[in-house]
Order: structure tokens, then C-alpha cells, then sequence
């Protein structure tokens, strides 16, 4: 019974709960980027390079024989994955960086002076515009 106690004690930790509501969202937030790359992103970029899927490179090391399949090393499907990280990168760069600025708060003006403030102030302009000692 004390280790079943130690496990709920370590699961219901605040941090564990926080990072498994992290993780979630994590997951619902990757789906979001991914289509804004893949439908967003990713067109008019190829559309720039004319076309180009390096998905479909690859070099064959063996041909098929009978039952065996061929062994194939398909380098353009890990270039692309260069390509989607970089453009993910970028996306997720751009995205924290237009959140961090709508986030800043904008040049306020200076809050009004105190009550102490005021007095003072005009305590320093009465005895600067009083005459010194001859």
C-alpha cells in the first residue's frame, strides 16, 4: 500500500499535472503548425523553388528479388524533414515573436505626480524664486 501511496503522492504533484496539461496542448498546438506549414507555408515556397519534392529521392542499394522487397535509401525524405524543420522553426519563431510584441505594453504616459510630490515640488519653486541673502 505505501508505494501505491507514493505514486499518487508523485502524480498529483502540481508540477507532474502541469506538464501533462502542457503536454496536451503541446499536441493540439503541433497539429495547428503543422497545417499552417503544410497548407500555409509550404506552397508558396515551392511554388518559389518551381516545384521541387525531394521526397521522391532515393538511391537503391538492392533490387527486388521474389519475395524481398528492395533496400532503398531514401535521402530526399530526410532532407524534406531538414526543409519541414527549418519552415517549423521559422513559423514557431515568427509566431512567439507576434505574440511577444502584442504583448509588450505600449508606451504609457507617466502616472500623475503624488500628493508628496506636488508639495514638494512647489516648496522647491517657492524657494527658488526667493531672493538669497545679500
Amino acid at each position: 500500500m505505501r508505494l501505491i501511496q507514493e505514486f499518487k503522492t508523485f502524480a498529483m504533484r502540481g508540477n507532474v499535472v502541469d506538464m501533462a496539461v502542457g503536454v496536451v496542448i503541446g499536441a493540439a498546438f503541433s497539429k495547428i503548425v503543422s497545417s499552417a506549414v503544410e497548407d500555409l507555408i509550404t506552397p508558396p515556397i515551392g511554388l518559389l523553388v518551381g516545384g521541387v519534392d525531394f521526397r521522391n529521392l532515393s538511391v537503391t542499394l538492392k533490387a527486388a528479388s521474389g519475395a524481398a522487397p528492395a533496400v532503398v535509401l531514401r535521402y530526399g525524405q530526410f532532407i524534406q524533414a531538414i526543409f519541414d524543420f527549418i519552415i517549423v522553426a521559422w513559423a514557431i519563431f515568427m509566431l512567439v515573436k507576434l505574440i511577444n510584441r502584442l504583448q509588450k505594453p505600449k508606451d504609457a504616459a507617466p502616472p500623475p505626480p503624488t500628493k508628496d510630490q506636488q508639495l514638494l515640488t512647489e516648496i522647491r519653486d517657492l524657494l527658488a524664486a526667493k531672493p538669497g541673502p545679500p
